[in-house]
């Protein structure tokens, strides 16, 4: 199955999105961190993508990691949305504005920092002048999101160093960049969520 094939897929994804109850981490000891993160989505001369940030060693949390634009809940943020839409502002300059939230798609969890991440999926125009925050992105990775189709890339385990400590983590790789953790986990729920609304390899003509 060519994900490409479907010629309306941010409504397809909304709609995988919106019939569903997002599976929430409940923090009743409030002993994690909240964060909230954007997926987001690009459509590229035709073949939608998602893009991604190459975080910094100088940043507090998950030096040099590849993730979503997105960050801590601060105190006077109304919500984990206006967190994730804070938060690509000011990591990569794209504009709250300019987001089509789509919905939202599963918790996750953190192994390495213990925080809850809200993940929200949203539709960004393309081309568009983003403006990186260079101490806290050292670069972008767009990656198509056929990468990521079951079929053509399963997720392998990986062991991975991480600041003097070993994970055994599934992970993706696409051009030599390792995408892992919790951001290979929201990748894997997000493919899992908008298979159920795509035609498999039989129903195609």
């Amino acid at each position: 199955m060519n994900i490409q094939d479907k010629e309306n897929l941010p409504n397809l994804i909304r709609e995988a999105l919106n019939v569903r109850e997002p599976k929430r981490i409940h923090d009743g000891q409030s002993s994690y961190r909240h964060a909230g993160v954007l997926i987001p989505l690009l459509e590229d001369k035709g073949i939608h993508k998602i893009l991604f940030t190459k975080r910094t060693d100088r940043v507090e949390h998950h030096k040099g990691q590849i993730s979503f634009p997105g960050g801590s809940v601060d105190e006077e943020d109304s919500s984990s949305l206006e967190t994730a839409l804070r938060e690509s502002e000011e990591e990569i300059g794209l504009s709250r504005e300019d987001v089509e939230v789509l919905g939202r798609i599963d918790d996750a969890l953190t192994v390495a920092s213990d925080f809850i991440i809200h993940p929200f999926v949203g539709l960004v125009p393309y081309p568009y002048d983003f403006v990186i925050n260079a101490g806290e992105v050292e670069r972008l990775i767009i990656v198509p999101i056929d990468v990521f189709q079951p079929e053509n890339s399963e997720p392998n385990i990986y062991s991975v160093e991480f600041e003097g400590e070993t994970y055994h983590t599934q992970a993706y790789e696409y051009n030599g960049d390792v995408i892992w953790g919790a951001t290979a986990r929201m990748i894997e729920n997000f493919m899992g969520i908008i298979a159920r609304k795509l035609p498999l390899p039989h129903d195609r003509k």
